[in-house]
């Protein structure tokens, strides 16, 4: 049986979106359309006049999924409703904070670092959206804590999962199998797009203590102590 840090650290299989409801029942005013940078979203209606309130919630929700179109519509969906909804992004902020917490406790790596690259959108986005958030962070920051990395250039899990890999591999045949399907997917999507999920952890509580106020950083310490202030010192 594996520890409970492995336990925490292993994806785990998420429930059929309402986004890709929605989608396949052909309510989003979108299609797919192509320019010289390669697919895009051809919307129907000027995002601007859209209902965020309903809209924006849905395609956060369609985050967690990892199969093409869904994957590309929702994470454009929300870049695009981001970059337009000026300052109709600030009264959704509580309506989007359950499909953040879905989204990380997937413990997916694609779909954990896609998250982390929307968060950092969305307190730059508009004002006040970073102070908005500092009541939701013992929502958001529990999963960013266990996957906090402490170095390396491809995603992989904190000291505690590869202690409890130890442990394991002495006491069961099977673990070094176990750890070769827990890691594999995180360790080839970190090679292949170079990313770290330390390093995208890092550079999203550091926006959200750019954005968040004074509250921000003693928030984010005690949900992840590990952090150290990029303001103060």
């Amino acid at each position: 049986m594996a520890s409970k840090s492995a336990t925490a650290f292993s994806p785990r299989s998420s429930k059929p979106t309402q986004f890709r409801f929605f989608y396949e029942r052909g309510d989003f005013p979108i299609a797919l359309g192509h320019d010289t940078k390669g697919n895009k979203i051809q919307w129907k209606v000027e995002i601007e006049k859209l209902d965020f309130h309903h809209y924006l919630p849905l395609f956060f929700d369609g985050l967690c999924e990892t199969q093409h179109p869904y994957d590309f519509f929702a994470e454009q969906g929300v870049l695009d409703m981001l970059k337009a909804g000026g300052s109709k992004v600030l009264p959704v902020i509580p309506q989007l904070i359950i499909p953040i917490k879905n989204a990380l406790n997937t413990r997916n790596p694609v779909v954990v670092a896609r998250i982390l690259k929307i968060l950092q959108e969305l307190v730059y986005c508009a004002p006040f959206i970073g102070e908005a958030l500092v009541p939701y962070y013992r929502q958001i920051l529990p999963v960013l804590n266990i996957f906090k990395a402490k170095n390396g250039a491809t995603c992989h899990p904190n000291s505690e999962l590869l202690s409890a890999w130890l442990s394991m591999s002495s006491a069961y045949p099977n673990a070094n199998l176990w750890m070769t399907e827990t890691l594999g997917d995180a360790i080839a999507y970190g090679q292949r797009k170079r990313e770290n999920i330390g390093d995208l952890i890092e550079e999203t509580l550091e926006a959200f203590e750019k954005t968040g106020g004074e509250d921000a950083f003693i928030n984010i310490k005690y949900m992840i102590p590990t952090y150290e202030s990029c303001l103060l010192n």
